[in-house]
């Protein structure tokens, strides 16, 4: 599987970029989206030789972090696993060759938009506020006494980045041995265990297949952890998502 189905799981195509870009804006009105980021835990319990704190989370389970990246059908486009779920998530997503390659300007550097005040928007990606704020990935305002503009943004960007989060819900769900908790796996083979029920989730969407309506997904792939929030604010990322909010201002001022 890990060899055969790989091309289930690959970064898409400019072309393909573009068909996402448009029908994300189409949905919630975010100029040069390509997808959302979230990531969940895979929880495990470890021989006492094993026992390591490196593997003991935040919420006192020994677990293997997952974090995937997903366009509009919530299909995998970009995972890391392998790292212990005693990261945080902005750790690990610095860890990633993901973050390496949009750092160094070789992913998510298609053409840019240009907003209604004319200035540029690039491409990006939506996660929570766990995650830093990047030019290339959007995160909500935090604090009270948010201004109109702001909420509107969040409430765009939430909607969008929900596509992450169900995406693991759906994956947990239909595969139920990253949903429960694995007895002594081999750490080194449970990243290849992991892939594969990653590529089994794209083949069922790139096949046009539905999930039984029996199936149960978990309203919540993370249970029993508490929320992260990043403190990390690239000052470009800042001044990229104030672009963004008042593109989506003028946007609604037109309609």
């Amino acid at each position: 599987m890990e060899e055969r189905a790989r091309h289930h799981l690959v970064w898409p195509d400019q072309e393909r970029v573009e068909d996402v870009k448009a029908t994300l804006e189409a949905a919630y009105g975010l100029p040069n989206c390509c997808g959302a980021v979230d990531a969940t835990h895979i929880i495990m319990t470890l021989p006492a030789v094993e026992s390591s704190e490196d593997w003991c989370d935040s919420a006192k389970n020994y677990s293997m972090f997952l974090q995937g990246i997903v366009d509009d059908e919530m299909r995998f486009i970009d995972i890391v696993t392998g790292w212990p779920g005693s990261m945080t998530f902005a750790r690990l997503m610095k860890c990633s060759s993901f973050f390496k390659l949009c750092e160094s300007g070789e992913r998510l550097n298609g053409p840019v938009r240009v907003s209604g005040e004319n200035a540029e928007i690039r491409e990006f990606i939506t996660g929570d506020s766990c995650y830093p704020l990047f030019p290339w990935l959007m995160t909500p305002y935090e604090g009270k006494n948010l201004s109109t503009p702001m909420l509107n943004f969040n409430a765009r960007q939430k909607a969008a980045r929900m596509l992450g989060t169900k995406a693991l819900a759906r994956l947990k769900g239909s595969w139920r041995i990253l949903h429960k908790v694995m007895w002594r796996p081999d750490k080194n083979k449970l990243p290849s265990i992991i892939l594969v029920c990653c590529l089994l989730h794209n083949i069922l969407i790139d096949c046009k297949d539905e999930l039984l309506p029996s199936v149960q997904l978990p309203e919540n792939h993370d249970i029993g952890y508490s929320e992260e929030n990043s403190e990390q604010v690239d000052p470009n990322g800042k001044v990229m998502r104030e672009i963004i909010t008042a593109h989506l201002q003028s946007y609604e001022a037109s309609n």
